[in-house]
């Protein structure tokens, strides 16, 4: 008997466990722009014997609490006050939804309803309370405090709320900072969040700035913003600035010595090597101009100024130090420490020197690359030319007459030489000259052929610059008058070039 109780007992509790009720999840309170809108997270739990109604026929609904007020219905979205989207799945219990134009300013709470066919239940017990306000949510910089050394890495967060997701918040911080990184987080509620993180180094340019984030939201009219900030802190070693210098007033030098840092740093003053004591002669005087600038002068006298060789500015705080020397009776200082900044110039001044240096060589390289290429161009052409004829001037063999015997020199002036002016004003190259010997049975009939009319004529192939000579015909004509009387019994022997022949023929094929 208790075996059975102790069964039974089980069995409801299992039961008990394995039934649901019916359930809404949503977030407590959520912060609204007025004007803007809303995204509430939902989601709910039914019986199980309801779970089959869950289909195509349900609609949500979100009511008013205090007035019972249906202020949105998923199934006519566009008629209600509060115009907005159903962006859940009610057949996978998501209860999502977005409402627009958010209005009255103050808080009010809202319901949701769940209607099926077959299915009608108000969420009545879990309620979601939207606080609406004139002006935005702030956002929330983290840390709060920035308090670093100089050369330090520095990551800050600016956390701006995002209660609307079709319109989340824009967020903007201070320019030049350095690399932004934004995400779109989520809360335990299901609340969303835009986070966006800003990486840079620190620099004692930052120290003092006000450092902001600024998130901007979208209104139906509009938008509005809101902005979290911080002071950065940053240390950095004392620094002497480039406008301390030495003037004479009257009898007396007076040289300041401007310097910074953070902490604020102390200023020393040293005579030919030895600490600056307050006198008659000499009288110092600081200045603190704000929490990290002072300034300090030292006075002089004349007839001290004559026994002095050195004078030097001194500064120091726990970060570091820095020394400048002054010329005495001179208005240009001299640093034993430089500070950055004329470091840096120093480094631009030596870079631009050598890339001028660098620009210069590589103009001579191009300019004499240039020369020697041309160079080399109009040698090719040269040899080119050579075979090409454009501007040739290869001389002809010597000519043989009798048994061996060469013919006179005006005959080769009397064929141009090796060149020829045509009468469109080009030169023309007579090549080769080739004389063919013909067997003693043949002479008879050549000489008998020689006495026809027209006689031989000269065939030429001429090399000329631009295309073929205009006036080569008659060139061969000049040519015939001058070897015409030639006979091949004379020849001993055939003079060749490159690049043409000059044959005797029956005069009569030149006349016809």
């Amino acid at each position: 008997m208790a075996a059975a109780l102790t069964l039974l007992l089980i069995g409801s509790l299992l039961q008990g466990a394995q039934s649901k009720e019916f359930n809404a999840i949503v977030p407590q309170t959520i912060e609204v722009l007025r004007g803007s809108c809303v995204t509430i997270p939902c989601s709910f739990e039914i019986e199980d014997k309801y779970e089959s109604s869950l289909d195509d026929t349900c609609r949500a609904q979100w009511k008013l609490d205090w007035e019972n007020v249906v202020v949105f219905n998923s199934k006519d979205p566009q008629t209600l006050l509060n115009k907005g989207e159903l962006t859940g799945d009610l057949t996978k219990k998501n209860c999502t939804t977005t409402l627009n134009n958010i209005q009255p300013a103050g808080s009010n709470s809202y319901f949701f309803r769940l209607e099926c066919d077959g299915l009608k239940y108000e969420f009545a017990a879990q309620r979601v309370l939207l606080s609406v306000k004139d002006v935005s949510p702030r956002p929330t910089l983290t840390p709060s405090a920035l308090k670093v050394e100089e050369g330090a890495s520095v990551s800050l967060r600016c956390s701006a709320p995002a209660p609307c997701l079709s319109h989340p918040p824009t967020v903007t911080w201070t320019k030049g900072l350095g690399d932004i990184v934004e995400t779109l987080r989520e809360n335990k509620d299901k609340t969303k969040v835009l986070t966006s993180d800003v990486t840079f180094t620190a620099s004692h340019k930052h120290h003092g700035e006000t450092i902001s984030c600024e998130a901007s939201y979208h209104k139906q009219n509009g938008s509005a913003e809101s902005a979290a900030t911080l002071t950065a802190d940053v240390s950095y070693a004392a620094q002497i600035l480039l406008s301390s210098d030495c003037i004479t007033a009257g009898d007396q030098l007076n040289c300041s010595c401007w310097t910074l840092g953070n902490p604020p740093p102390t200023v020393r003053w040293y005579l030919n090597g030895s600490p600056v004591n307050h006198s008659e002669e000499l009288s110092v005087s600081s200045e603190r101009l704000n929490d990290t600038t002072t300034r300090s002068i030292i006075t002089v006298n004349r007839q001290q100024e004559a026994g002095l060789s050195s004078l030097l500015c001194r500064s120091v705080n726990s970060r570091g130090s820095a020394t400048q020397r002054f010329c005495v009776g001179s208005s240009e200082p001299q640093k034993s420490a430089q500070s950055p900044d004329r470091v840096m110039l120093t480094v631009f001044i030596s870079v631009v020197v050598a890339l001028l240096v660098l620009v210069c060589a590589l103009l001579f390289v191009i300019r004499r690359w240039t020369v020697l290429s041309r160079a080399q161009k109009t040698h090719h052409d040269r040899l080119r030319s050579q075979c090409t004829g454009d501007t040739s001037t290869v001389t002809a063999g010597p000519l043989l007459g009798g048994e061996g015997q060469e013919l006179p020199n005006n005959a080769e002036g009397a064929s141009g030489g090796s060149e020829k002016t045509s009468e469109e004003g080009k030169d023309v190259v007579y090549s080769t000259v080739n004389w063919r010997t013909r067997s003693q049975e043949k002479r008879a009939e050549a000489s008998e052929e020689s006495l026809q009319p027209g006689g031989s004529y000269l065939e030429e192939e001429m090399c000329t610059a631009g295309g073929t000579l205009r006036g080569f015909v008659s060139s061969a004509l000049e040519m015939e008058g001058l070897y015409g009387n030639v006979g091949p019994r004379n020849v001993k022997k055939e003079v060749g070039s490159e690049y043409a022949q000059v044959k005797f023929k029956d005069k009569r094929g030149m006349h016809k």
